[in-house]
């Protein structure tokens, strides 16, 4: 956390472009009792991490509820790894930032933890937390659990652009997560990883470019401000009925205002991703859900087949 507030410079430029501004009050340098109580009845988390060559990749980490435990207020112990085949396996080392995001899709809560992983062991990790802070439950559909999955994880496919099979899992996805990162050798940067959310068609696709809208939220601007410094994001789709993941991994370009916005209830700014690459891995997850209790939220939020023209 820097001294003069939770925010670096990038977060702090993108709520001056976007004419608001945030005292972070909710970011602390420590995870009070409700949200280490919180990562502690969780079976996943979501985490974001750098690869070798300093580009953001988004994952997710399942276990039994109570994968995580947190026996200190700054630190979290996770009974957890990426899967063999997810290409965020390799990059789990001490010292490497990450962000982490705990969600509760029965309950729609969600909070964050960021900092650096401490120790790494042969089935789980540590991390010495730096910030912490809740997310409001806007976009967040409402998912109960099924029985898990019984299928073996297929071997990790790379992919270098968007299939058909990819864009139809992207085409209807109410829920996905990005990971990005800004400073992260320097106090107050690092890596975040969000949760975004809308109806199905809220992601636009065009080739190998998406295009996502940015909906109202808490005006931390921790994902754009990154962006703003770092243009290389990852992100991870998930088939919740299914387990299948997509990781993708790309550049971005916001797009602060224009006619590009006409017509998409709800959306604020636009950023475009361009895929550079991507891995797919039938039933990775095994976690299962039913489908969406779509959020108050998400209903009053626009779909692009509905929407002028980009």
């Amino acid at each position: 956390m820097l001294p003069d507030g939770p925010f670096h410079a990038g977060e702090l430029a993108a709520q001056q472009r976007a004419g608001v501004s945030s005292r972070g009050a909710g970011i602390r340098g420590f995870m009070p009792d409700q949200h280490r109580i919180f990562f502690g009845q969780l079976p996943w988390l979501f985490a974001g991490v750098l690869d070798r060559a300093g580009r953001p990749l988004a994952t997710v980490l399942a276990g039994p509820r109570g994968l995580a435990d947190s026996p200190t207020p700054t630190t979290l112990s996770i009974a957890a790894l990426p899967q063999p085949g997810d290409p965020a396996s390799s990059v789990f080392r001490p010292g490497q930032p990450i962000g982490l995001l705990g969600l509760e899709l029965e309950t729609r809560r969600r909070n964050r933890a960021n900092g650096r992983i401490d120790t790494v062991g042969d089935a789980g990790f540590t991390v010495a937390v730096a910030q912490s802070f809740g997310n409001c439950a806007k976009y967040i559909q409402v998912r109960e659990r099924r029985p898990d999955g019984a299928e073996i994880p297929a071997r990790a496919e790379e992919l270098p652009c968007l299939d058909e099979a990819a864009r139809a899992l992207i085409a209807g996805a109410d829920t996905f997560f990005i990971a990005s990162a800004a400073d992260a050798q320097r106090p107050g940067g690092g890596v975040d990883v969000s949760h975004r959310g809308g109806r199905p068609g809220f992601v636009h696709i065009d080739g190998d470019v998406l295009t996502v809208p940015d909906f109202a939220g808490n005006n931390y601007f921790n994902t754009l401000g990154n962006l703003l410094q770092e243009p290389r994001a990852g992100l991870l789709f998930i088939d919740f009925a299914t387990g299948t993941t997509l990781q993708l991994q790309g550049s971005v370009e916001i797009i602060w205002n224009g006619p590009e916005l006409a017509g998409l209830n709800g959306a604020e700014r636009l950023w475009r991703f361009r895929v550079t690459r991507g891995w797919r891995r039938l039933h990775a997850l095994p976690l299962r859900w039913s489908g969406p209790d779509y959020a108050p939220t998400t209903l009053q939020t626009g779909i692009w087949s509905a929407a002028v023209a980009l």
